[in-house]
């Protein structure tokens, strides 16, 4: 029975391994979700005043989405891969097409959340009742009370409405949330088939097979997760040797001691291999062989082998 749950539990966390980008969209996708409905039940309040209203129900949709891209851009490390690159090693390392699919990789990332968010407030309809009722137009309403205009149908999201036209709000309101769902379902079947569209571009145009691709993902995973634990330890040791070189002495736990005694570390790798190993990068081959990352290409030079600078990029980035 242990054998039977431990195998289930590891196929589940293969899932989730091969899946981490869908499943990380999925999870920010539910906090922007519960972040929405938690707006909309304590602090969305429609003004019901003509001008006012259309201005708030826009800010509603609006401000929150653009916040959300904008997050959603500077939290991605790709972002901040492409900035340090545009400036020093813009030329040597950062190529047209890399550059443009790093651009659309981390765009699609960031748009999870605004796409979610708009999204769930069309469907609700609120905002754009708020925002549009002004603008209904009284002719389309049998038997609208006359001197009554846009002002009393801004009133319609609230409850303070005169008498004569209390029995149209329903009918107002069910007309807008209409055309809100609406436009919300059209937004969603948009979204679902450019990304379908992508995807299949994306593997259209790539050179390698899907088993080279799934391979290629395996192995950009463990490198950078192999590089930062390196390079953490890497620090620690440079900085406890700094340290006892100021002071004649250095402050270290057992473990940091055993790291310090296991990984002797002399100096920090010239500005030159920095610069060969970092840049955007999406796949190349050289001589028929792969090179799956600049870590990859430095590391093949290093050994004597031949590579090509100018290789031909292949396919799309993987994300």
């Amino acid at each position: 029975m242990s054998a039977v749950i431990s195998d289930n539990l590891k196929f589940v966390a293969l899932i989730f391994k091969n899946q981490n980008v869908v499943i990380f969209n999925g999870l920010v996708a539910l906090g922007t979700l519960g972040s929405q409905q938690l707006y909309s039940f304590l602090a969305f309040n429609c003004p019901c005043a003509r001008e006012r209203n259309y201005l708030y129900g826009l800010a509603a949709i609006g401000v929150p989405v653009l916040a959300l891209f904008i997050g959603g851009v500077i939290l991605n490390t790709r972002t901040w891969n492409l900035v340090t690159e545009c400036r020093r090693r813009w030329y040597r390392n950062c190529s047209a097409p890399a550059n443009f699919l790093l651009f659309g990789s981390i765009i699609g990332q960031a748009v999870v959340a605004p796409i979610t968010w708009s999204v769930i407030s069309l469907l609700q309809g609120e905002a754009y009742v708020c925002a549009l009722s002004e603008f209904v137009d009284p002719a389309t309403l049998t038997n609208f009370p006359s001197g009554y205009g846009a002002e009393t149908l801004a009133k319609f999201p609230c409850k303070e409405i005169p008498a004569e036209a209390l029995s149209f709000k329903d009918e107002v309101i069910r007309r807008l949330k209409f055309e809100s769902q609406l436009i919300g379902w059209l937004v969603i079947g948009v979204f679902a088939v450019s990304i379908f569209l992508l995807k299949c571009l994306k593997h259209c145009c790539s050179q390698m097979s899907f088993r080279q691709e799934d391979y290629w993902s395996e192995y950009r995973s463990a490198e950078n997760m192999l590089f930062s634990r390196t390079a953490e330890v890497h620090a620690k040791v440079l900085a406890a040797s700094n340290v006892k070189q100021f002071f004649g002495m250095v402050a270290l736990d057992k473990d940091e001691k055993e790291l310090v005694k296991e990984f002797p570390v002399d100096d920090v790798q010239p500005t030159f291999q920095w610069d060969d190993i970092t840049g955007v990068y999406t796949y190349k081959e050289t001589n028929g062989l792969p090179v799956y990352s600049r870590l990859h290409k430095w590391a093949k030079k290093a050994m004597g082998e031949q590579t090509d600078p100018d290789g031909k990029e292949m396919t799309l980035l993987g994300v």
